[in-house]
């Protein structure tokens, strides 16, 4: 079954292989919930099944519990009171090592026939997790569709696709033939094995269980290692559902499902700790703090650790054709599921000299009314509005917020509660947005959340001169860049290298800076703080396995 489920899959990932090499628009799985892309009943029965699984335990076949955690209420207000199998960190390890032999004789068609089929089975039911993602992050619903569900996926595939590249570069066997002068030559068969690291371990975060988990988890385990997924304490049932799906496909393909574990457990215990630390633990993946992301960089020094942390992303403003355009793309931007996305813009650079545009000289203080003014009416119709910004996932964001304001700044876009038309109890707070000088050192730090700020520069150099310093200083996953001037775009470019942020220009349309596409865009660099790894490139996926080889004279 496993050697079926790669001939099933093989012309999508030699499409993947084609898209991955072009880096043009691809995708195998559909972002429209349309019925004509997922049948006609598959939103009612999502539904019905996020529904089903309220309230009660969730099962895993052949999981024994040695205790239960519990997910307890959604950021829209909603009780989930979902009760999950807590299995120990040392049990997790030994059933990981037991599956391993195993998974490792199956070799690398099985590895990624397996993957790809869950990733199949996975965008079957992307309506389950859609409501599965957006009850646990706070993501709208059809941000949560897509961006749990089919972005997601594509993201699984990238790192699916990328790993069969690496792999398959490396023949089984060769014919090794040495001349020797009038000596016959010396000749050798060499084959080579390919091999994984070790247990891997998948550390979710609260905002974007999939598509932040699934690049690592199908590395992973499309290189042969069996992978422990450590949900967030807050986002657990988007990461169960998928262990659920994979560890179904395992089954069926004759292999033990324990290559693919939950490691679910209560906030505030030492369960990621232990299993990070663990000398069985080769490969970590994290997305979160830049405190607990560098401590795993420092201490779990057994592992290969690819962490994604905090940034401060910025936009720069030096010359604009239609600032309408900019404010629009702009606001939509800050607003996007309330600023809890890793590449949202947070600090706006504007020379407080002004700007120039096609309808003439701008002040610093009519760009800086037009960003907020397009961010307020966003909010303008509350029952649309909710759909676009989301709920806040973490009580501590929304007490954010009061903190940003409590700096004193002028406030340009106020930051105000509304009410879901659907879910009267959410958590929902439209974007704060607040006037700075570069001089302040306080706005020059994470402030994750609907919270930004629109700095007065001394001139665009000055900006750049800012951005530059402040990725290699804190880290950043964007940089937006406004300007009808090339040779500022030339020196923006310059500084983009140098500190190692990847940057866009003057995005009007309907691209966001937040947005990354899988197959085109390389997510992160690794060459700044803020991530230390890129979703997905070749050297995310080739430090998974190794290369055993054995050899005989024929």
């Amino acid at each position: 079954m496993s050697q079926a489920f790669f001939e099933r899959h093989q012309p999508v990932l030699e499409q993947a292989l084609a898209a991955a090499r072009d880096r043009g628009y691809w995708s195998p799985f559909a972002e429209s919930p349309s019925p004509r892309n997922y049948g006609e009943t598959a939103a009612q029965d999502g539904q019905a099944a996020f529904e089903q699984a309220l309230g009660k335990d969730f099962a895993l076949d052949g999981v024994a519990a040695e205790d239960w955690v519990s997910e307890a209420t959604s950021p829209f207000g909603l009780a989930l009171n979902i009760r999950y199998p807590q299995v120990s960190p040392a049990r997790l390890i030994a059933s990981a090592q037991a599956a391993a032999a195993d998974w490792r004789r199956a070799g690398p068609r099985t590895w990624v026939g397996v993957s790809l089929e869950i990733l199949a089975r996975l965008n079957r039911r992307s309506f389950e997790m859609a409501h599965a993602v957006q009850h646990t992050t706070g993501q709208g619903f059809m941000m949560a569709f897509q961006a749990g569900g089919p972005h997601a996926q594509d993201r699984g595939l990238e790192a699916v696709t990328y790993a069969w590249q690496e792999m398959s570069r490396i023949p089984d066997v060769a014919l090794w033939e040495k001349p020797q002068g009038k000596h016959d030559p010396i000749r050798m068969e060499k084959r080579f094995t390919i091999v994984p690291r070790g247990v891997a371990l998948v550390i979710g975060c609260s905002t974007f269980p999939t598509w932040n988990g699934y690049p690592g988890l199908f590395a992973s385990l499309a290189t042969g290692n069996p992978v422990i997924v450590k949900p967030h304490p807050a986002a657990i049932l988007p990461l169960a559902l998928t262990v659920q799906i994979a560890r179904d496909v395992l089954r069926e393909a004759g292999l033990n499902p324990d290559v693919v574990q939950l490691a679910a457990h209560a906030a505030g215990d030492d369960t990621a700790q232990r299993l990070a630390l663990d000398p069985a633990v080769k490969l970590i993946d994290f997305t979160g703090s830049s405190a607990n992301g560098q401590w795993l960089e420092d201490n779990a020094r057994q592992a290969q650790v690819y962490t994604e942390k905090a940034g401060v992303n910025q936009v720069i403003i030096d010359s604009v054709e239609d600032l309408k355009a900019v404010v629009r793309n702009l606001a939509f931007s800050l607003g996007l599921y309330s600023g809890q996305m890793c590449t949202a813009p947070q600090n706006i650079y504007v020379p407080r000299d002004g700007i120039r545009s096609a309808e003439g000289h701008l002040s610093f203080d009519d760009v800086a009314a037009a960003i907020g003014a397009s961010v307020e009416k966003l909010s303008g119709d509350p029952a649309k509005a909710v759909e676009l910004i989301g709920a806040i996932q973490n009580e501590a964001t929304a007490q954010r917020i009061e903190q940003a304001r409590a700096l004193g700044l002028p406030v340009l876009a106020e930051s105000r509660a509304l009410e879901h038309p659907q879910f009267p109890q959410a958590r929902v707070r439209t974007p704060l947005v607040l006037r700075a000088e570069a001089r302040d050192v306080r706005i020059f730090q994470e402030w994750f959340g609907p919270i930004s700020f629109v700095i007065a520069t001394d001139s665009t150099a000055h900006s750049i001169e800012l951005a530059r310093e402040t990725v290699r200083e804190h880290g950043a996953l964007s940089l937006s860049v406004y300007t009808t001037d090339e040779q500022v775009a030339e020196q923006v470019q310059e500084a983009a290298e140098v500190a190692g942020v990847s940057w866009s220009l003057n995005l009007t349309g309907a691209v966001f800076v937040n947005q990354t596409a899988a197959f085109s865009d390389f997510h992160g660099t690794g060459a700044n703080p803020a991530a230390n790894a890129a979703l997905s490139d070749s050297a995310f996926v080739a430090n998974r396995f190794r290369v055993v080889q054995a050899r005989r004279h024929v």
